[in-house]
């Protein structure tokens, strides 16, 4: 009897000890998130946005230094035709006929003049200061008439030209020599209406 009743002492305090190790733990954390934060995706926008704006900026200027770099191409291209078209020819002493170095100049201008249709030129014709003053004004003339008639004979039309004579008046070198009365013989170009073309403006 009396290990019956030491028995149930024991199986109370186990009942007991029991009850108190199953006692509610508290709640577990939730879980961390595993998404950007807000301020991360804020900041990703914002720095979408400027590599937007960087990419547009840096388009705009690529589109004005093609611009820019055209333009200089025209320019350049103009400057060009505009002095080959101005370049003076010369003649022999007391001559009106084109040489082959004239006859040069003369066809480097063809193409500017077809691919200029509304270009108007003044054919200016000098003399060298030997001879009289109107037999220099008639050889002037005669200089000028010349160089007409060869761009004409290239299917130029003669209303782009009109053709006048200084003879020995305006000298383009003021000496006495055969150096200079060689750069005197000649017939200089004027631009006096239309507008060039080359055929970079095509």
């Amino acid at each position: 009897m009396r290990i019956k009743h030491l028995f149930i002492p024991v199986i109370a305090a186990t009942l007991a000890l029991s009850a108190c190790g199953g006692a509610a733990e508290p709640p577990a954390p939730p879980p961390a998130p595993t998404g950007p934060t807000q301020a991360e995706i804020d900041a990703a926008r914002a720095d979408s946005i400027a590599a937007a704006r960087r990419a547009e900026e840096a388009r705009a200027q690529a589109e004005r230094d093609a611009a820019r770099r055209e333009q200089e191409r025209m320019t350049r291209a103009a400057d060009q035709a505009r002095s080959t078209l101005q370049a003076v020819v010369q003649f022999e002493y007391d001559e009106a006929d084109i040489t082959p170095a004239t006859e040069r100049l003369l066809r480097a201008k063809l193409p500017i003049l077809r691919a200029s249709p509304t270009i108007r030129l003044r054919l200016e014709g000098h003399a060298d200061e030997r001879g009289s003053t109107e037999y220099n004004l008639a050889l002037g003339s005669r200089r000028a008439e010349a160089v007409q008639e060869f761009l004409s004979g290239f299917g130029i039309s003669a209303s782009v030209f009109t053709t006048t004579s200084f003879g020995e008046e305006r000298p383009a070198v003021n000496r006495s020599d055969e150096a200079a009365w060689a750069q005197n013989r000649r017939v200089e170009f004027v631009i006096t209406g239309g507008q060039i073309v080359t055929s970079e403006d095509n």
